[in-house]
């Protein structure tokens, strides 16, 4: 069980802060069943109520700080995601979101970074739903590491970089 205050993912709402564990006075929910009250980060002013039970949604504590930068020295050997078929794709960034793995949200980045070059050299455009996946793991996998790290959100793509790039020069 979580505490007030702590720092969790939530399933496809990303990161989360435990804000209360309360029962909830409501018609056909028994008196005593807790839940969680969550404050999304990524949704100013949201509110989510869900059991503290719930096995639906995927809930995990946030990674500590040695997991985070472990986390960043193996981005090199996460492998892509290889999808040619564009409705299969977009199915398999939908599995990778819900996952709440930074693992899976990694495959999705540098995948789509990818495909972004490819396209750009072709002089193509990124696709909208490219784009979207894109932002949504960028999003989840910022918002988690900024935590541990404290490094804000809109400086952790250049952190990351930067890191990847001093482990690859000392080989």
């Amino acid at each position: 069980m979580f505490v007030k205050g702590e720092y969790i993912v939530y399933g496809a709402s990303g990161v989360c802060q435990v804000e209360d564990i309360t029962t909830m006075n409501m018609k056909g929910i028994p008196r005593d069943r807790l839940f969680y009250v969550l404050a999304p980060s990524s949704q100013k002013g949201g509110k989510i109520f869900t059991p503290v039970d719930n096995e639906k949604t995927h809930m995990r504590p946030v990674l500590t700080q040695e997991e985070a930068s472990k986390l960043i020295d193996e981005i090199p050997e996460i492998e892509e995601l290889w999808i040619s078929n564009e409705k299969l794709r977009e199915a398999q960034y939908k599995e990778c979101m819900k996952s709440c793995d930074c693992k899976e949200w990694i495959k999705i980045i540098k995948t789509l970074y990818l495909r972004k070059r490819a396209r750009s050299a072709q002089g193509k455009k990124i696709t909208s739903t490219d784009e979207k996946y894109l932002r949504m793991a960028e999003e989840y996998l910022y918002s988690e590491l900024e935590i541990p790290l404290g490094i804000p959100k809109a400086r952790m793509e250049e952190y990351i970089g930067e890191r990847v790039r001093k482990r690859e020069e000392k080989g």
